[in-house]
């Protein structure tokens, strides 16, 4: 230490020196405390990218331009987030009970079809309704106590159009959707019976209430006897009435609407543009469908106007729905994510594959598989085997694709994958081939089953090249979700595949198997063959008795 005659002697005087000190610690504080603050602004921003990317890397090289026709390659670009989908969404959820609604965009190609004001306007005044209308609401109970009347008292300030499952998956989801669609439509509320096995499948679509019937609805124990001659079914009051609803004096409170594949010609009076009136005075409507009955509403000229104002573009109206609607729960995510970051995140184009087979009898394993190749080969979606060479010749300008394979069988995967892991590609891209899981049979009343189906439908929505199975409504809603036009594999039956094995879709809805026959063309006796009612309704290219809604 220096004494005081050795400060003096370096000029350092007792006073100059305690006033160097007092400088010395103000500086000291004032770095100490702008270094806190660039580390919590830092750890801010950290925070922030933390919570947009779910699976650490995943945004890096996940966003994806438009699809591009002609050209099967999508180059990741640079990520843009829109968390709202265009306004699709409402903001204010809660991010953490259900982290894929605001963070599925990072990792899903960006679509260039965008809402329509006038829907994201509508969207907005129907989450006001189901608010104030939805279950235990003092508006819900009050309506609750119609079912116990005879007939319509007219106190309820709210009425519901209550969704019933039937079938799988993919018929429960576009059905919901068309249920949804018509309840937009008619000022209703709609409720769903997700039963046991869709629990934590989806997260709930609307803010600030649930769009769940009560375990307690009266009438929730005769939902799944529910079939076409119901006594209490719109058709069959139709049908004893002679099919003149006007001499119906009184509205019931509430009417069962069976509009499933196998419903009958006075079930299929729904759709007549007259009877609607009458249902619109019906409290409750009791749903149940295995349809994307969504094309009809277009055809019913009171709901034309209005359609026309929601949809402007005809070909997103599942896909605008569907994203609306349906978020994957966390658990689900937490699959869905897995396996994106483990298998597709590094790949520069994706391919979806989903192959459906009804019936393994009539469509043999290796003719299946030969459909398969000739299709994706065909189309140019993945490259040729080099049969002549076991090493591809080295190349700057390899691709890598990730090849997803949905399917309940592991043969078509396996298979697939040992063609391209026993001989390199003609020009050097490297192929990945990945199948999620194969559960062997479709499993009724399974919520893991349906969790997984749920994951896999998904985790196909992420590619950037799709091919779907005719008929397969799994299919449709991967292709709903992705926006994307999918090349539909026609399945071969009878062991001969097809010379167009795949061709392309016209556009991404989904199609209506079995429509009413008022449109019928009357030379072939078949739906809509080439005239319709209205432009942007077509045949189906899978079904040649559905229709699907295009662009004019």
């Amino acid at each position: 230490m220096m004494g005081v005659s050795q400060m003096e002697r370096l000029g350092i005087g007792s006073n100059r020196f305690s006033k160097m000190v007092v400088s010395f610690l103000i500086a000291f504080f004032l770095l100490y405390m702008l270094s806190l603050a660039y580390r919590s602004s830092t750890f801010d921003r950290i925070g922030e990218f933390a919570r947009a990317h779910v699976t650490g890397e995943m945004a890096g090289n996940v966003s994806r331009a438009s699809e591009s026709e002609g050209k099967h390659s999508s180059h990741p670009e640079r990520v843009v987030v829109d968390k709202l989908l265009g306004g699709l969404l409402a903001p204010g959820f809660d991010e953490e009970s259900c982290i894929s609604r605001y963070q599925s965009s990072l990792c899903r190609r960006i679509s260039p079809h965008k809402p329509s004001s006038y829907l994201a306007s509508k969207l907005r005044k129907y989450e006001e309704l189901h608010k104030r209308c939805g279950p235990h609401t003092e508006s819900y109970n009050r309506t609750l106590e119609e079912l116990s009347s005879s007939h319509v008292n007219g106190t309820a300030d709210c009425n519901y159009v209550v969704w019933t499952p039937a079938n799988g998956l993919g018929n429960r989801i576009i059905s919901t959707a068309s249920s949804f669609l018509y309840a937009l439509l008619t000022n209703r509320v709609l409720l769903v019976d997700l039963g046991t096995d869709m629990a934590n499948v989806f997260c709930e679509p609307f803010p600030n209430t649930s769009w769940l019937l009560p375990m307690d609805f009266p009438l929730s124990n005769q939902f799944y006897g529910l079939r076409s001659g119901n006594g209490q079914s719109y058709g069959q009051l139709l049908k004893n009435n002679n099919m003149n609803i006007s001499t119906v004096s009184q509205p019931p409170p509430f009417l069962y609407l069976y509009l499933s594949f196998n419903n009958d010609e006075y079930d299929k009076l729904f759709y007549k543009d007259q009877n609607q009136g009458f249902l619109q005075k019906v409290p409750w409507l009791i749903l149940k469908s295995d349809q994307y009955f969504a094309p009809y509403l277009f055809l019913i000229p009171s709901f034309q106007q209005e359609l026309d104002k929601l949809f402007p573009d005809k070909e997103t109206v599942f896909h605008h729905l569907v994203r609306y609607l349906f978020h994957p729960s966390n658990q689900a995510w937490g699959l869905i994510t897995r396996f994106y970051q483990s298998y597709l995140a590094s790949a520069d184009q994706r391919i979806g594959l989903q192959v459906r087979v009804f019936n393994r009898k009539a469509s043999p394993i290796k003719v299946v598989l030969e459909q398969i190749l000739g299709c994706i080969q065909k189309e140019k979606l993945v490259p040729q085997v080099d049969e002549e060479k076991h090493i591809a010749p080295p190349s700057k300008n390899k691709t890598s694709r990730a090849v997803t394979i949905a399917s309940l069988y592991p043969e078509y995967y396996e298979s697939i994958k040992n063609v391209y892991w026993m001989r390199p590609t003609v020009n050097g891209d490297v192929i990945g081939v990945y199948q999620p899981s194969h559960e062997e049979a479709q499993q009724f009343g399974n919520n893991i089953h349906n969790i997984k189906a749920w994951a896999e439908i998904n985790i196909l929505s992420l590619s950037d090249v799709l091919v779907t199975s005719s008929w397969s409504t799994f299919g449709y809603v991967a292709q709903g979700l992705g926006g994307l036009k999918p090349w539909i594999l026609y399945v071969p039956t009878g062991g001969q595949t097809s010379d167009q094995p795949c061709p392309r879709a016209v556009s991404m809805e989904p199609c209506f198997h079995f429509p009413p026959n008022y449109h019928q063309n009357s030379s072939t006796g078949r739906g809509l063959d080439t005239v319709s009612p209205v432009p942007h309704i077509r045949q189906c290219e899978d079904a040649s008795t559905g229709i699907k809604l295009v662009n004019d």
